[in-house]
């Protein structure tokens, strides 16, 4: 098959791009390479990848798409903490108008279409664990631009027959993980020797989910998925922030030096996701235990800030 894998220099992209090149298909990558994070992070990740340099929001989709046999569409803007103020304008071009533009273009082309969104969508959520069926209370201005996304599927799919599945990742970790993240920080700082800033007292918790199950359930969701279905991707393990930190701790064999600051507004106080959906349609679950995606991207961690 040959598969358009936007945010393909990306975290999740460029392993899930790896993931379909190893299993035989070929990969169009598309990346506009925003200014997020520096470029050079984003060349690293992509160095297998043959990458086309786009912007969603205003390139022409059309020929990208063109003999393709469906889509993953992982890129957009990240970050729950940058959402706020002026930058907002930045989460609505490139999650909100690239991905309609995306939608539009596979729905014209008669393309399946899988969409990362993200639990952000729930908020404060109703329940734990939280099934797909409760109310999505987002309460950052990246999580509302993950539901207008979803929404736009929906519509898509009643008025122009768009056939996509939408996946909602719970805390995607694991080597390549953006600098910005929680782990990717700490595990640097134990690396380097500098210090972590720690939002909140450490008792928010998480379903971390390791990076190949997510890839995992992202193509299962292409191969398999029911038309217009939506999945909860989340990890088996649960963890505070504060249990993540002493679990690094040990693996590395340091200590980490933390910086206590107030908590940030948006962040949620917990997620934990209801897979019982995934699980019975598709036959997918999480393999990889905290521990041992956690050593896993130490070690990634360990080798890039020892290379420099």
């Amino acid at each position: 098959m040959r598969y358009v894998v936007t945010g393909a220099a990306g975290f999740i992209g460029s392993h899930l791009g790896e993931a379909l090149r190893a299993a035989g298909h070929e990969v169009v990558g598309i990346d506009c390479f925003t200014d997020y994070y520096e470029r050079a992070r984003k060349e690293e990740n992509a160095a297998g990848l043959q990458i086309v340099e786009a912007d969603l929001a205003e390139a022409d989709l059309g020929p990208l798409l063109a003999g393709c046999d469906g889509v993953f569409h992982v890129a957009g803007q990240p970050g729950v903490r940058a959402s706020w103020g002026d930058d907002f304008e930045l989460y609505v071009r490139r999650n909100v108008i690239a991905t309609q533009r995306v939608f539009e273009a596979a729905a014209r082309a008669g393309l399946r279409v899988v969409f990362a969104s993200s639990s952000s969508v729930y908020g404060d959520a109703e329940s734990y664990p939280t099934p797909e069926d409760a109310a999505p209370r987002p309460i950052s201005p990246y999580g509302i631009t993950k539901l207008a996304c979803e929404h736009l599927a929906r519509a898509y799919a009643v008025s122009e027959r768009l056939d996509c599945v939408v996946l909602r990742y719970f805390t995607v970790y694991g080597p390549r993980q953006r600098p910005d993240m929680a782990f990717t920080r700490l595990l640097e700082a134990l690396a380097a020797g500098g210090s972590y800033p720690l939002y909140g007292d450490g008792s928010a918790s998480r379903s971390f989910t390791y990076v190949a199950d997510a890839v995992e359930a992202t193509i299962a969701a292409l191969e398999r998925a029911p038309r217009g279905s939506l999945y909860n991707v989340g990890g088996g393990d649960e963890a505070t922030l504060a249990e993540a930190i002493a679990l690094a701790e040990r693996i590395a064999g340091r200590a980490l030096d933390v910086e206590r600051l107030p908590a940030a507004k948006g962040d949620v106080r917990r997620t934990k996701a209801d897979t019982t959906r995934i699980r019975s349609e598709l036959g997918w679950q999480p393999h990889t235990s905290l521990e041992t995606g956690l050593r896993s991207q130490w070690e990634w961690a360990a080798g890039r800030v020892g290379a420099r």
